[in-house]
């Protein structure tokens, strides 16, 4: 349910191909929510047949056509609806730390790969999440709140380092 909502936003702030979608989520919604491609064409899918979002074939030039997917009048009262709900918790699932929670039958060379494996990709992730800050403008109050959710991607980025840092002095 909250993946539609998120792609009814999308699609609120521009007309959007699944591909584009896609892009999307890996560029700009990716530090807080995740979507493979057979999800989003899935829930598309849904949201046209729900007369949530409607989808347009737009003639390639020199390209294939395109299916373009707008946000419909039902669609923006579904988006402001949730938007003015309470906000759901989401259950967090990290398999990383489901291997720290059991980690007692590592080897100290074990459980040392395990938390350096977490700490470079914590720091390629935060590398391009800081790149992707310095790269965007608020430009407009949607801009401002859309880089407020990249913010919180880093602060957690880097108090997960910091975590990181004082589990393994603990270990040490």
């Amino acid at each position: 349910m909250v993946l539609a909502r998120i792609i009814l936003g999308l699609l609120a702030i521009a007309p959007m191909t699944g591909y584009d979608l896609k892009r999307h989520f890996d560029s700009t919604a990716g530090h807080f929510w995740t979507a493979d491609k057979a999800q989003i064409y899935r829930t598309l899918a849904k949201l046209v047949a729900d007369g949530h979002a409607a989808v347009e074939t737009v003639a390639g030039s020199g390209a294939p056509d395109r299916q373009e997917h707008r946000i419909t009048a039902a669609g923006q009262a579904e988006l402001a609806a949730w938007l003015a709900s309470e906000p759901e918790r989401q259950t967090e699932r990290d398999p990383f730390l489901a291997r720290v929670f059991f980690g007692a039958g590592l080897d100290e060379d074990g459980l040392r790969s395990l938390f350096a494996g977490r700490r470079e990709a914590v720091q390629e992730r935060l590398a391009r999440y800081e790149q992707l800050r310095a790269e965007n403008a608020a430009t407009d109050r949607g801009a401002r709140l859309r880089l407020l959710t990249l913010d919180n991607g880093i602060a957690h980025l880097r108090t997960e380092l910091a975590w990181l840092d004082a589990a393994e002095e603990e270990l040490a």
